[in-house]
């Protein structure tokens, strides 16, 4: 039974109720442990028509993920999966396994966009105002929205005269048949990768423009064999997959290794990576020089991909080692000057990641939004809480990004959770974390970068004032014992000033 002051507080259930923004990954998972916790005064806005977040809006051919199938998805759901890393179309299939086996969908509002959330200082609520006008007031916010959800247009002198087919592949066209088409592809990160060898052989031509490469290490990804799949039938083969995945990722980034130029783990990585352009380029020396970079492993987000590469030597591929200057109505114009004829073209230009809550405003405090917090760094505790903003929890917010994702989301989740049953025990409206603890932990995030290779490279981990605000410099362990531990002490409870009607979200 909830006390009289929990319902007194938060209406006939006696629990707060939450707004969670993006049904991704993050949103889902939030959903999940709300639910298994006995809170079910949730509501989770996603302005896609379906639930998946990046994997409903990443359609392009041979989207997949780079985490082994049996690593990025939840401890709480298990999956037959069919490769070692899963497809774009078998993740969507699988979450949207999750919303039913967790009876999820009646808390979901899909096409849905959340414009804003304002706190409330005398209710201790948050006004959740949606694009269509309409405001929903909650007592607890999440922002789900990811960190790869604000693609990067370019600005490119021109782009509005091309005459053909133009499109990001954040949002793929699959309406244009590009067989026998000249294709100009712009960019070469993980996405152009993945793109890279499921169209080349469909096309007459395509032209790869690359600012600058990204280093590549062979994925090994592949199909399981149906013996293997039986295999993993068992529970127990299930959870050694995924222990024996985690301690070697885990094992990489002990102290931050890997990222760190001069460790032994980094220069075993970059010599794979090194040691796989020799192989596949023994031929062409040319190529091998064109895709070696010049900044140390991992200055960039590095690619997991085995196709790549090879299809590079394909007749029919030309990989353009210059940027784009402008587009013209019938081409591309690189930075030397030179022309492309082309049908198509695809920006695989990338994300903003360092934006973080571009599409989001929060306003808290004494009506400070949290973009004037940050004055252009985005920072959080463990990326989560910032002082000021009462009740608002970001996931896979700043200084998050590098461990192993679904597993961090789910640490963040239960410190959702966590926060809201603390509000319930306590007798208290609002939870925010105290100014030192959050000053402290960003001090020491910081001194984490340096001697990084993302400091002395050219990323988009970085705020425009060159602090990196995405990466987390080490493994997912740490990160869970930290949100076991600093996070809850780091946190102030009160209660409203003024006796409240009970708050309920529709």
């Amino acid at each position: 039974m909830r006390s009289d002051t929990a319902r007194r507080h938060f209406g006939p259930a006696g629990t707060p109720h939450v707004a969670i923004v993006g049904g991704g990954f993050a949103g889902i998972a939030t959903a999940v442990k709300l639910k298994k916790a006995g809170i079910n005064t949730f509501t989770v806005f996603e302005k896609s028509e379906g639930p998946g977040g990046t994997w409903w809006d990443n359609r392009y051919p041979g989207a997949e993920v780079d985490v082994a199938s049996h690593l990025y998805s939840y401890s709480f759901k298990s999956h037959d999966w069919t490769r070692t890393h899963a497809k774009q179309a078998e993740l969507q299939a699988y979450l949207e396994e999750v919303l039913d086996d967790f009876d999820l969908r009646p808390h979901f509002r899909f096409g849905t966009t959340v414009r804003d959330a304002v706190w409330d200082e005398r209710t201790h609520t948050y006004s959740v105002n949606l694009e269509n006008g309409e405001s929903v007031p909650a007592h607890m916010v999440v922002s789900a929205l990811g960190l790869l959800n604000y693609p990067k247009y370019p600005d490119w002198p021109g782009l509005e005269d091309f005459a053909g087919p133009k499109f990001h592949t954040f949002r793929w066209e699959h309406g244009h048949d590009l067989t026998g088409k000249r294709v100009a592809l712009v960019g070469t990160g993980s996405t152009a990768s993945q793109v890279v060898p499921e169209i080349a052989p469909l096309v007459g031509h395509l032209y790869l423009f690359q600012r600058e490469p990204g280093w590549v290490v062979p994925k090994g990804d592949r199909d399981f064999s149906p013996a293997e799949r039986a295999t993993y039938q068992s529970t127990w083969q299930r959870r050694i997959t995924r222990w024996k995945a985690a301690y070697q990722l885990e094992k990489n980034q002990i102290g931050g290794a890997i990222h760190r130029p001069g460790t032994k783990i980094n220069g075993l990585r970059e010599q794979q990576c090194r040691s796989f352009i020799e192989r596949v380029f023994a031929d062409r020396p040319d190529l091998a020089e064109a895709v070696t970079p010049k900044y140390p492993y991992p200055g960039k987000r590095p690619i997991l991909n085995s196709t790549f590469y090879p299809a590079l030597l394909r007749d029919n591929v030309e990989l353009i080692p210059r940027a784009v200057k402008s587009v013209t109505e019938k081409g591309v114009v690189d930075v030397d000057g030179n022309e492309y004829i082309v049908d198509v073209l695809v920006m695989a230009t990338g994300f903003q990641p360092a934006s973080y809550l571009s599409s989001l405003e929060v306003v808290g405090l004494g009506g400070r939004t949290i973009h004037e917090a940050w004055a252009g760094e985005p920072r959080a505790l463990l990326g989560m809480t910032v002082p000021g903003f009462p009740n608002f929890f970001i996931l896979y917010g700043p200084n998050t990004n590098g461990g192993e994702i679904v597993s961090m989301l789910e640490r963040q989740a239960e410190h959702v959770v966590h926060c809201a049953k603390r509000l319930v025990r306590t007798g208290s409206t609002a939870v925010e974390v105290r100014p030192r603890f959050y000053d402290a932990f960003n001090r020491w995030i910081d001194r984490q970068m340096k001697g990084t290779a993302w400091v002395v490279s050219n990323n988009y981990y970085k705020a425009p004032t060159g602090r990196i605000v995405t990466q987390w410099p080490f493994g997912p362990l740490l990160y869970g014992i930290l949100t076991k531990t600093l996070a809850p002490l780091s946190e102030q409870t009160r209660v409203a000033a003024e006796s409240r009607q009970p708050v309920t979200v529709t």
